[in-house]
């Protein structure tokens, strides 16, 4: 399974990136408001830091503006992924795009039906948002169940499933049990996932008795 991180905050990304949890990132028009920063220089620096896939969202919301932001974005940089919203205009725009040999990313997906249009149009992600799911009570893992299925039955759609709307480390285990492609995590979820208390544990006894060893490595 690839990790994306779903930020907009760059220390953070490089610092992921360099213990090898980066295979690309999400942002969006939020998290960049929270960064505080000019979206076009965000994407440029997210996207020098690691080769894969980096989502940059357009604002427009017919497939006309779309397409010329998707057209703007990509320009960035070319591992840039336009995201476009699961509207009619945004699946134009994803066709249009894709057919330029772009990566695109579909998001705000809530349903399976949703997904199989989102490959029909072409997208190269497919961004379902368990968490947001839950939240109302829905199941979002059933979801992704469902859309993993659908695409594994037809080997000619080509659209990874992108887990988004992440909220803790068990969305993560059942996505990768259910065989989706990609998860996007924010930052403080990819560092949820190295906590386990017996490793904690198991480190301080260790280092307690290798103290009492007076050794040096070193």
């Amino acid at each position: 399974m690839k990790f994306f991180v779903d930020t907009a905050e760059v220390a953070d990304i490089r610092s992921l990136a360099e213990a090898g949890l980066v295979d690309g990132v999400t942002t969006n028009p939020s998290l960049i408001a929270k960064s505080g920063r000019d979206m076009k220089t965000v994407i440029a620096e997210i996207c020098a830091i690691t080769p894969g896939p980096v989502s940059a969202e357009v604002t427009a919301t017919d497939a006309a503006g779309m397409i010329a932001e998707g057209k703007a974005l990509r320009a960035i940089a070319p591992n840039v992924a336009v995201k476009v919203p699961l509207t009619e205009a945004g699946l134009v725009a994803c066709r249009t795009l894709a057919n330029d040999g772009a990566m695109v990313n579909v998001t705000l997906c809530f349903s399976a039906a949703q997904a199989l249009l989102a490959a029909k149009a072409g997208a190269t992600f497919i961004s379902p948002f368990v968490g947001r799911l839950d939240d109302i009570s829905s199941d979002g893992m059933r979801l992704i169940a469902d859309i993993v299925q659908i695409y594994k039955n037809y080997t000619n759609l080509k659209t990874e499933v992108l887990v988004a709307s992440v909220r803790h480390p068990i969305h993560l285990v059942e996505s990768a049990k259910l065989g989706a492609h990609v998860a996007t995590l924010p930052p403080n979820v990819i560092r949820m996932l190295l906590k386990h208390p017996l490793t904690d544990r198991g480190l301080e006894a260790f280092l307690a008795d290798w103290k009492k060893t007076g050794q040096s490595i070193l």
